[in-house]
């Protein structure tokens, strides 16, 4: 079934599902929808106090249950491929849905690394099983890929490397870390699925959603330390060096998510075409200039390797 975009979409939805949300992107996500007036229900596998506009439900996927009608708009922040599963299963479906995916779709579908091939399978199977669904019953679906996202200090890449740096006053990157990066703010992300949300172009669709600057790994590196207090020096050293004593951190049974893959990956770019996200729902992401806050690091905070 084809979705016919219709010219009158409203700014945001009436009553919004949201899953993941208490997560990074999911948290901020809830927010603009709270601000716009809409009655939201969301999530979360710890029980968490309602708020005017806001019900929390204690659970996943698999205690949701149906749709109830009324529900206009479905927002995952979580993994793509349980939201998926879900989705076909449902018997009704809202007028809209909007996914996170990411980026890992394309960067990890060649990967040496059975595992992170897999990742890659799952989400782009993931992403054909949600369009095929939503497409069946009606529904508009857009899924947004992002790319190493930041800014709530809770991820697994800047943050960590921050955390580390603030405690040993240091940071040692490999000098053939080189590639081109476009870290993403998840108040970005946030805007980013309202937006996307309230675009009939985006029906059916999926999107790099990148940060608003490409810039080098190490130079990525060196402004997550100068937004340290006092900040944090950057050592480059030999990468064979740097090899060498990751194979011994993992000997010990440390950095177990740096593996010779994602050391791999610090050469190569990582850069997606904006594009269209910009012409379809003005997507308009700031450029790199983290402080101490959303590293996840207090403002006034006193001072490794690196994550990919």
């Amino acid at each position: 079934m084809t979705i016919t975009p219709s010219p009158l979409v409203p700014d945001s939805p009436r009553h919004a599902w949201v899953f993941g949300g208490s997560g990074q992107i999911g948290e901020r996500v809830l927010q603009r929808l709270l601000a716009r007036g809409c009655e939201v229900t969301a999530w979360s596998r710890q029980p968490r106090a309602a708020q005017p506009g806001l019900q929390w439900r204690q659970g996943g996927l698999d205690e949701a249950g149906a749709v109830p009608e009324g529900v206009d708009a479905v927002f995952s922040c979580g993994p793509l491929d349980h939201f998926a599963r879900w989705f076909q299963a449902q018997a009704g479906a809202p007028a809209r849905v909007v996914a996170f995916g990411s980026t890992s779709v394309e960067v990890k579908a060649d990967s040496a690394d059975a595992g992170e091939r897999d990742v890659a399978r799952r989400l782009a199977e993931a992403e054909t099983q949600l369009f095929a669904s939503a497409a069946a019953r009606g529904t508009a679906a857009t899924v947004l890929r992002p790319t190493l996202v930041y800014g709530a200090g809770r991820d697994a890449t800047l943050s960590v490397i921050a955390a580390m740096a603030r405690r040993h006053g240091f940071f040692v990157l490999p000098r053939a870390a080189a590639g081109l990066r476009q870290p993403v703010h998840v108040e970005d992300l946030a805007d980013a699925a309202l937006l996307a949300w309230a675009a009939p172009a985006t029906f059916q669709r999926a999107y790099a959603v990148g940060g608003g600057e490409v810039l080098g790994y190490g130079e990525m590196v060196a402004r997550v330390l100068q937004a340290l207090s006092p900040p944090a020096r950057l050592h480059r050293v030999p990468t064979p060096l740097f090899a060498a004593a990751l194979w011994l951190a993992h000997a010990a049974g440390r950095l177990r998510g740096l593996n010779a893959q994602a050391l791999q990956r610090m050469r190569a770019d990582l850069v997606f075409d904006l594009g269209p996200a910009q012409r379809d729902f003005g997507y308009a992401p700031r450029r790199f200039a983290p402080d101490a806050r959303a590293l996840g690091l207090a403002a006034d905070a006193a001072p490794g390797m690196a994550p990919a």
